[in-house]
């Protein structure tokens, strides 16, 4: 018997910029996109689909998210296709004795929420999934077992061998939002290849979320047994470069073949101008009109694009002249970006007793401010690196506009029940 599903994952439901003027259109692609993949799958009269994890930005999403949700997955539930799915680390709620959205999706039947129990000693023990209740470990499809597991922190490594010692049988699929060194370009919440290796001899596929690059892992003799799609749409700066889509899997007698579907996400630019030597700021924005020009898409796609643009050089004006709306008004006359984030590496110049003498950026200032600030603190001793590298990421989500209160305590909380 032929069996035929679509694996997706990092879908990341309700991301805007809540600083963007048009901040609904950025939120409205994320559904267009799960829209396109959903039509998809019925047309293609797939078995079910599969999502490994992040289906939404944050835990904590507000409730037109939620409804929105279910008017993009109600064409799946009137088609009997099950949507089956784990929590990634952005679907995770960290106050949990609240019910998440993902669960409440489950027990309203619009997606099969798969996430195991523990056992006392520390296994796992998947539990067939009770859709009276909405949750369970596994879930059989004409004949196919279907694990699931969802995001379980930066030790997930370590876990491989209990949760295949919880597998009795081989020839299972399972879903896991966790990344594969050397392949997933994502810092943190991954696992090494020798560490995934086991999970072979119990699955045939392994049906990986997390990173937003697509690829492929095979084993010593070539053969693939996990697959990350990547996510459909470009999430961050930077996934312009990356192939974007979802795959869409055959398995007959046993044999899996995955095709890669592309999507069209909203057009991304990311570039870099170097302004080095320019005497003031508007030879500085002659300059950067000059050198942005050539670089914007032209005819390719309608659709406003998302911008980043790094300014770097060493400039004889301060680069505070050189100010956010002003750089913001010039990027408008030039294409209208959706969206457009500047990163101001520009250094100063100046010329003191007859020598040049450069100083620091903005950016390495901010650094070394909060860097002292951690360090005069002696319960933060050996976690300063850490520490700094949380704080401004959290500087530059709320910089973004992307996060609400409970998303920032999101990223100082340790999910130290999944661990």
């Amino acid at each position: 018997m032929t069996i035929r599903f679509i694996h997706t994952a990092d879908l990341h439901l309700g991301k805007t910029y809540r600083t963007a003027s048009a901040e609904s259109l950025r939120y409205e692609d994320f559904f267009v996109m799960l829209d396109s993949i959903v039509k998809h799958a019925i047309d293609e009269a797939v078995d079910f689909v599969l999502i490994a994890g992040d289906l939404f930005h944050t835990g904590q999403i507000l409730p037109r998210t939620f409804a929105r949700t279910i008017e993009s997955l109600q064409p799946l539930k009137e088609a009997s296709i099950p949507c089956i799915a784990v929590e990634g680390n952005h679907d995770w709620i960290h106050r949990r004795e609240s019910i998440s959205w993902m669960e409440a999706l489950s027990e309203m039947g619009y997606i099969r929420l798969l996430r195991p129990s523990r056992t006392e000693s520390g296994g796992y023990r998947f539990e067939p999934f009770r859709s009276e209740e909405g949750i369970g470990g596994y879930i059989e499809i004409k004949g196919l077992h279907i694990y699931g597991l969802g995001y379980i922190g930066t030790q997930a490594g370590s876990h491989v061998e209990r949760i295949c010692e919880s597998i009795a049988t081989t020839g299972n699929i399972l879903l896991f939002h966790v990344g594969i060194w050397s392949y997933s370009p994502v810092e943190i919440g991954n696992m090494k290849p020798e560490e995934a290796l086991p999970l072979s001899a119990k699955f045939d596929y392994v049906a990986l979320g997390h990173g937003h690059k697509p690829y492929v892992v095979e084993r010593a003799d070539g053969q693939p047994y996990a697959y990350n799609p990547g996510s459909p749409e470009c999430v961050n700066f930077g996934e312009e470069r990356f192939d974007k889509g979802y795959y869409l899997v055959t398995v007959d007698e046993g044999i899996y073949r995955h095709e890669f579907r592309q999507t069209s996400p909203r057009p991304m630019m990311v570039t870099t101008i170097n302004l080095d030597g320019a005497e003031n700021a508007d030879e500085a924005l002659r300059r950067l009109s000059e050198a942005i020009r050539p670089k914007l898409f032209r005819g390719v796609d309608d659709r406003k694009l998302l911008l980043e643009l790094k300014l770097t050089g060493r400039v004889r004006f301060h680069p505070f002249e050189l100010g956010r709306e002003r750089l913001r008004l010039l990027l408008d006359e030039l294409c209208h970006p959706l969206h457009v984030e500047i990163k101001n590496h520009l250094s100063l110049f100046t010329r003191e007793g007859g020598q040049e003498r450069e100083q620091k950026h903005l950016g390495e200032i901010e650094k070394e401010v909060v860097r002292e600030l951690i360090t005069a603190r002696s319960e933060f001793k050996g976690r300063e690196e850490e520490l700094l590298r949380l704080a401004l990421a959290i500087r530059d989500q709320v910089m973004k506009g992307e996060c609400e209160g409970d998303d920032l305590l999101g990223m100082l909380t340790a999910p130290q029940n999944h661990q």
